[in-house]
């Protein structure tokens, strides 16, 4: 059972829902009498400040991915503990904390609590503590990003002295890839493709090599790499631009071999692992200009994603 909680929490909430499939604007529509998650016994209730959006939410909106319907949106999260489940043992209420919810679970069961929303049940394990000198808005646009980006990393065994790749390096998963193999992994040189207009943003974050996509074909260098990260769905070119016994690894669509597809879990603690290099500063946030959009602004939010022209990551704050 859960504890008591000295919180006053409503019986019910607003939240974003979606009970058909289609763009947005067409689909997505605020209710105001949706029921508060019931917290399980390894679960906390967050009380959300901020969610991040990904692009799995405007795919699963349209249809692209199918899910049981209806659904409340939303993976990425920073807000507080309200409410614990008994066998929560590392958190209590007040803590300030971020996380992505299940998405295995999520693509399982309709009305599971997604975070466009103002309470959201989420198991103990996918938190960890919020890093103490981020907003809740800047750390909300982390946890789906900076977890893809640091697992896909270890997927190709990417090591110290190794030279990467990263294709789509402005973007919400790209921006992170090159932090991390630059601070965490040690990596002897980074490159990164974008659009002209976002070559000073790879630089500003510490790429080596700046590719502008529109003007270059990357796989025409003479330069090879060590490895590839794609985070666009190029495996069939990235292939084309590593060492002889190279890897790739890519995010989006049918790799090609010896690309490997590579798919998230939720887990905090890689979180916690890299809080260190969050509160030095060595990693940091990106935050779409345009946002942070307010919870009113939703709809126009996720449109904005769906353009697949964010720089960064766009993320819902304040939510109510």
């Amino acid at each position: 059972m859960a504890t008591a909680s000295s919180f006053s929490i409503p019986p019910k909430m607003k939240a974003f829902v979606y009970s058909e499939y289609g763009n947005p604007a067409d689909v997505l529509r605020l209710q105001t009498d949706i029921a508060v998650p019931e917290v399980e016994e390894d679960q906390v209730l967050v009380k959300v400040v901020a969610a991040g959006l990904n692009p799995v939410d405007f795919k699963r909106m349209l249809g692209l991915i199918k899910t049981p319907l209806p659904i409340i949106p939303g993976y990425d999260v920073a807000g507080v503990v309200v409410k614990v489940g008994g066998k929560v043992k590392n958190y209590k209420e007040g803590d300030e904390v971020y996380g992505f919810t299940n998405i295995q679970k999520s693509f399982q069961h309709p009305n599971f609590p997604g975070t466009l929303a103002e309470y959201t049940a989420m198991e103990e394990k996918l938190l960890a503590p919020k890093p103490k000198n981020l907003s809740f808005a800047e750390a909300a646009g982390l946890p789906l990003a900076i977890e893809t980006a640091y697992e896909g990393l270890e997927r190709i065994e990417f090591s110290a002295g190794k030279s990467l790749l990263v294709l789509g390096g402005a973007g919400g998963v790209g921006s992170l890839v090159i932090q991390l193999a630059k601070h965490v992994f040690g990596a002897s040189k980074v490159a990164a493709t974008s659009s002209t207009v976002k070559l000073d943003v790879l630089k500003k974050l510490g790429a080596d090599l700046a590719i502008d996509y529109t003007k270059e074909n990357f796989e025409d260098l003479p330069e090879k790499f060590d490895a590839v990260y794609d985070a666009v769905g190029q495996s069939d070119r990235a292939v084309k631009a590593v060492k002889e016994d190279g890897r790739v690894v890519t995010i989006i669509g049918t790799p090609t071999p010896p690309a490997i597809l590579f798919l998230v879990t939720s887990d905090g603690s890689i979180l916690e692992k890299l809080n260190p290099y969050l509160e030095s500063g060595k990693i940091k946030p990106v935050l779409d200009p345009k946002g942070p959009f307010p919870f009113s602004q939703t709809v126009e939010a996720l449109s904005y994603v769906q353009t697949e022209r964010a720089t960064g990551k766009v993320v819902i704050y304040p939510i109510p």
